[in-house]
């Protein structure tokens, strides 16, 4: 009896021990399930973060490769505005040369020559050239007969650089412009002070907003003009005192080769004589001859281009004087600079009578030569030296 009655307590006792044990299994059951999901969230999170991270490395490689092409883009539109400027104007000489030519190759039609018509031609063409040098100022009536003397003036910079006065200013100043690629002016009082040793904490410092290319660069009337470098033909016309960008243009055919051989980084060489700005380039069309521009310099605007015969074929500078082109030659390891090609743009002077020039004896080769109308003077960089050369004037024949 009293075991029957023992059997009877212990039975519930166990049951509800049981019971407690299988709702403890369930709970770590669902401990180890909900453990389970917080891992696998976890490492859901973690390729998440890991993925976001490669997508950002990706954009950053896809962003370096892609600046330089979007900065070339502006470079790429010039030429190609330049090559579009040129394409046009060469359909156009086609077109004049293919009606010419249509008109004279029709044999069924008999032409009789009109007198009253050649004589007008004839009097259009002795306008058109008498306008031309009217606007070139036909009485510059000088030349260029030899070069008497050099100075040089100090040794400073790069091996390739220019320097230069204003002659279309009443001040002395000098500007050194040094390298073939730069964007700083340094501007000295007066030659005194640009001879002085330290004459870099004597020059005011103008930093130009785009950089130049080559060594051609023109100081006039207050402006400096140069090729802009990363173009193929854009001229810029810098305000000096007031350090800004006042204008630009581009001179077609420009820019694809060299002006002279032995200076490379010329493309454009911009020179000053007393009729004011010109250009001087070579052209792969002219077959590497050397072709002149005459530049407004207000309007930034072509005023006449001639094709010379000089070529730029072991030419090393070029200059303007009076209207006429002198072409200074040298040899690739550098020795005695001559002028031996010679262009008048008027026609007044019978380039082919002109002894060669030769330059004062020095050996080596000239990075730039500039014509001062002003002084009479060349202002030359060889070899990183500075040098003046004092010329022979002599009346036109």
């Amino acid at each position: 009896m009293i075991a029957l009655k023992l059997r009877l307590l212990l039975v519930p006792f166990f049951t509800s021990v049981m019971g407690e044990a299988q709702y403890v299994t369930q709970d770590a059951a669902l401990m180890n399930y909900i453990d389970r999901r917080f891992l696998s969230l976890e490492r859901r999170l973690e390729k998440c973060n890991q993925d976001i991270l490669d997508y950002v490395e990706e954009f950053r490689d896809f962003t370096k490769m892609i600046m330089p092409r979007l900065t070339g883009l502006n470079s790429y539109e010039t030429e190609l505005k330049s090559e579009v400027e040129n394409l046009l104007t060469r359909v156009e000489r086609a077109q004049r040369d293919i009606d010419y030519f249509g008109s004279l190759t029709d044999s069924n039609t008999c032409v009789e020559i009109d007198e009253d018509l050649v004589k007008q031609q004839l009097f259009e063409e002795a306008e058109e050239n008498r306008k031309l040098k009217l606007m070139l100022n036909a009485s510059c009536d000088y030349m260029l007969a030899g070069i008497k003397s050099l100075k040089i003036v100090k040794k400073t910079g790069e091996i390739h650089g220019s320097w230069m006065k204003d002659p279309g200013k009443k001040h002395a100043k000098i500007y050194l412009l040094s390298g073939s690629v730069n964007n700083v002016i340094l501007e000295f009082a007066n030659i005194l002070s640009f001879m002085e040793s330290n004459h870099t904490q004597r020059a005011r410092r103008v930093t130009l907003p785009l950089p130049w290319k080559g060594t051609g660069h023109a100081i006039y009337q207050g402006f400096l003009f140069y090729h802009r470098y990363g173009s193929l033909n854009e001229i810029i016309k810098y305000n000096i005192q007031k350090r800004n960008v006042t204008d630009q243009m581009l001179l077609p055919g420009a820019g694809r080769i060299p002006a002279y051989q032995l200076s490379p980084a010329t493309k454009i060489d911009l020179a000053i004589d007393e009729q004011g700005l010109w250009a001087i380039h070579a052209e792969p069309d002219t077959g590497g001859n050397i072709v002149i521009t005459k530049i407004n310099y207000m309007t930034m605007s072509v005023e006449n281009t001639w094709d010379t015969s000089c070529s730029s074929k072991n030419a090393e500078a070029a200059f303007m004087v009076c209207n006429i082109l002198y072409v200074v030659y040298n040899i690739p390891s550098g020795g005695t600079s001559r002028i031996q090609c010679l262009y008048d743009v008027v026609g007044a002077v019978n380039t082919y009578e002109i002894p060669v020039l030769h330059f004062p004896k020095r050996q080596g080769s000239h990075s730039t030569i500039h014509y001062n109308p002003k002084e009479k003077q060349l202002f030359a960089w060889g070899d990183g030296y500075q040098i003046i050369y004092k010329l022979q004037i002599i009346q036109k024949a």
